[in-house]
């Protein structure tokens, strides 16, 4: 019998292993266990994109349901407030019987379904009374409430209230946790918002490349625990096109999984075709849109990375700019944040999306960025 193919490269999708996370997972864990008071139950996650925010988010709250808490899963965007109290509604029904019965009065389209309901006391309350009421029934049955929000925006108005709200809910002894992920530059523009400053004591994880003996170890696992074998010099070519990056990870697995599913073995030709068709996924799904979002000054910066092979003195790249050290500073901060580049040592760069520094080369040879 064929086996399914256990590498998931669909955003948010848990995958088989969370390499690499292990000590953040095991943070948040505990925090659920221990509950009211736990630092880490307010907590920000930033990366790149493909770096694995979303499936974290989704792997923490399957964690926070098996330990008895509910979980309210959202995105910043409008409606994200009635989304998060009617997804916690809804999980705290098998639990609470006392939960006011309601009526459904409408129904609207947009980025969320929003179901419109009307409490039979006539008094709905504004946002944060609906949910202290909800909280207070959950308080009563020791039941916590985990809310993740992915996308992270300051732009939306709905994100800052949920913040502000939630400061509420941490000083009047309520058992909620608040997890965040979003891209670098956005994290940092709402930890930079003064009506969230709050936020600046969360507990704050980027998600950096993965070391190379964790990404090997993941994938023998995956395909080993799913039956089939994988050849010894195409786990090293595969290991190395990841880059230590989840998301190639799941990429190059499922592709070279999908070259002969049948076959025990999964061959060092099977990983080589399965390389070629996740780079191209790579480039069209993450690189294009990461070199769009780049200004002018960015590109200069990275421009002048490129004739380093392995890594770049911060007083070459400015150099080359031909701009002074504290200029050039500000784009290598911004590069940073968005996961593009590393500093692997102090006053040393190098690329660490996979893949990015290829792609950045050839658009310079095209004439894109001229």
């Amino acid at each position: 019998m064929q086996a399914n193919n256990p590498f998931t490269p669909t955003f948010g999708i848990i995958p088989p292993f969370m390499a690499g996370r292990e000590e953040l997972v095991e943070e948040l864990s505990a925090a659920f266990a221990h509950g009211l008071g736990d630092p880490n139950l307010c907590t920000i996650v930033s990366g790149a994109r493909g770096t694995g925010k979303t499936a974290l988010l989704s792997f923490m709250g399957e964690e926070a349901s098996s330990q008895g808490w509910i979980c309210a899963n959202t995105t910043a965007a409008e409606g994200m407030l009635e989304d998060i109290l009617q997804q916690a509604e809804s999980g705290a029904w098998e639990f609470i019987e006392s939960l006011e019965r309601k009526h459904l009065s409408g129904i609207t389209l947009g980025q969320f379904v929003g179901l419109e309901w009307e409490n039979a006391s006539g008094d709905p309350g504004n946002w944060r009374t609906r949910m202290n009421r909800l909280l207070d029934q959950l308080g009563e049955k020791g039941i916590g409430l985990l809310i993740t929000v992915d996308e992270v925006k300051a732009t939306v108005p709905e994100m800052k209230q949920l913040a502000r709200v939630y400061q509420h809910f941490v000083r009047e002894g309520r058992n909620v946790a608040l997890l965040m992920a979003g891209l670098p530059h956005s994290v940092s523009g709402l930890l930079n918002d003064e009506d969230v400053s709050f936020l600046r004591r969360a507990r704050k994880h980027s998600l950096a490349r993965i070391p190379d003996r964790e990404i090997r170890g993941a994938v023998a696992l995956t395909v080993e625990q799913s039956g089939r074998t994988i050849d010894g010099a195409g786990l090293d070519v595969a290991v190395e096109a990841i880059d230590g990056f989840p998301y190639m990870m799941q990429l190059v697995g499922y592709y070279m999984w999908a070259q002969h599913p049948g076959e025990r073995e999964i061959s060092a030709q099977d990983v080589a075709r399965g390389v070629s068709r996740a780079q191209k996924e790579m480039i069209e799904g993450i690189l294009e849109y990461t070199f769009r979002d780049l200004s002018k000054g960015d590109l200069r910066f990275l421009v002048a990375m490129l004739p380093d092979q392995k890594m770049s003195a911060m007083a070459d790249v400015a150099r080359r700019m031909g701009v002074k050290s504290n200029y050039a500073s500000q784009y290598r901060r911004r590069l940073l944040e968005q996961g593009i580049i590393g500093e692997p040592q102090r006053g040393y760069l190098r690329f660490d999306m996979p893949g990015f520094r290829d792609y950045l080369a050839t658009r310079v040879e095209e004439g894109d960025l001229a």
